[in-house]
């Protein structure tokens, strides 16, 4: 992919008639040749709207948008609950996993969502499953499960993982939520 990048800006640098100073690497210039100071600040913009628009089109092209699917983890007070570690199973393969420090899980509690996983899955249906390992209510270490039926349409889908707090049980519930298409 990247000599593929790597030649399409070559081939465009050609065409504009610019090669030698896009070229990685290519020798330095003889002064006769050298390009007047706002002749090398536009090509320098050129190069790095070229360099940008190559990025976003890598990305559509890794991650096509009818494909896309993304989870995140999130945790509502974490008075009954300190969360540990988290993994990721889809169809009962490990996905993604993630250990968090203590900096992250008060990010969490504070109302931050931490992006897990973002990938490609085609359309059909899938069993997500979601693990969560720390400690709950008086110190005991907890380990439970959240699964959910998802149904990957041609829409990009977002999954989250959702930690919360039942004050009524005092203690964590654990859920996938699928939101809504945008």
């Amino acid at each position: 992919m990247r000599r593929c990048i790597r030649s399409l800006i070559l081939s465009l640098a050609l065409f504009s008639g610019t090669v030698a100073c896009v070229v990685a690497g290519a020798p330095a210039l003889a002064e006769s040749e050298a390009f007047p100071a706002d002749k090398l600040e536009a090509l320098k913009r050129d190069v790095l709207k070229l360099n940008r628009d190559l990025l976003i089109l890598e990305e559509d092209l890794l991650y096509p948008a009818q494909s896309q699917v993304a989870f995140y983890v999130s945790m509502d007070v974490g008075e009954y609950f300190t969360l540990d570690a988290v993994k990721l199973h889809i169809d009962n393969k490990l996905t993604a996993s993630h250990l968090y420090t203590e900096h992250q899980r008060d990010a969490l509690i504070r109302g931050g969502i931490q992006p897990l996983f973002k990938g490609n899955l085609k359309s059909g249906n899938y069993t997500v499953s979601a693990f969560f390992t720390g400690f709950g209510p008086a110190g005991r270490e907890y380990k439970r499960a959240a699964t959910l039926e998802l149904e990957k349409t041609d829409e990009p889908a977002v999954v989250e993982l959702r930690i919360s707090d039942s004050s009524g049980k005092q203690q964590p519930e654990f859920e996938l939520v699928e939101w809504p298409a945008p």
